[in-house]
């Protein structure tokens, strides 16, 4: 192995853990408590090496959102892969999003509510979240209905989940409503 390719080795370690430890503080105190200089003190480097490999919190945040769109999109798929008929699907598909965003609230803060840089739904957006709509359309696409645009129906049936998840985090909704929400989501939205 060269110095080089030992180099760019280490150089993704530290960017790896930059991204886990802000994503742990994040999960334990809130986005508010990650700051440069206390991962800079978590991760035992300076900030100016920290700085070496984001220009401060929101590409940090950025790159939080990115890892965390890609698992969100492999929970997704994960959960239909397992699941018969369009019905079956979908009501996976709800779940696994909105247990995605429970376990995980600064990870889903990142993705959807915060400033991380990203261009969405645009022709810049990057890989991961595209891949993450893609995950949702996979399974609405068929039952968009005839008539209906798959990427709108898909656009619409998310953003009633993104308003589930983020209701019921908020203690807008009780969350043992959740299934009957998702229920009636499924019947009645998705008419399957």
């Amino acid at each position: 192995m060269s110095v080089q390719e030992r180099k760019e080795r280490e150089r993704a370690s530290r960017e790896r853990l930059i991204v886990a430890t802000a994503r742990e503080l994040a999960e334990q105190q809130g986005w508010d408590a990650v700051t440069t200089r206390r991962l800079a003190e978590r991760i035992e480097y300076s900030q100016p090496v920290l700085y070496s490999h984001f220009r401060g919190k929101r590409e940090i945040i950025g790159a939080v959102a990115l890892q965390g769109a890609l698992e969100m999109a492999a929970a997704v798929r994960a959960a239909t892969a397992a699941a018969d008929g369009p019905r079956e699907r979908v009501s996976a598909l709800a779940h696994a999003y909105l247990d995605f965003a429970a376990r995980n609230p600064a990870v889903y803060d990142a993705i959807f509510q915060l400033d991380g840089g990203l261009a969405y739904a645009q022709e810049d957006t990057p890989e991961p979240l595209k891949d993450a709509f893609a995950a949702l359309l996979e399974s609405l696409g068929e039952v968009a209905g005839d008539g209906v645009h798959p990427g709108l129906f898909t656009e619409t049936f998310w953003a009633a989940l993104h308003g589930l998840a983020t209701l019921t985090r908020a203690g807008r909704l009780p969350p043992e409503d959740t299934e009957p929400r998702v229920d009636l989501l499924v019947g009645r939205l998705a008419d399957i």
